[in-house]
């Protein structure tokens, strides 16, 4: 929810210089977040867990 209302507020700042003119900084801002989003992403190889292993003994 944080990384969210995060990705939004950037959002909203872009629109702003952009309406403002400052297209260039808009860009920069927008360039940004989507930097940021790449970085959070995880791939399943990372995540914590648990690793499905096969039973030892066979089911009746």
């Amino acid at each position: 929810m944080k990384r969210l209302m995060k990705r939004f507020e950037n959002m909203m700042m872009a629109v702003t210089f952009a309406e403002a003119g400052e297209h260039d900084t808009a860009r920069a801002i927008m360039k940004e977040t989507e930097e940021t989003k790449k970085k959070d992403r995880v791939t399943p190889s990372q995540r914590p867990g648990k690793t499905m292993r096969a039973s030892s003994r066979p089911r009746p």
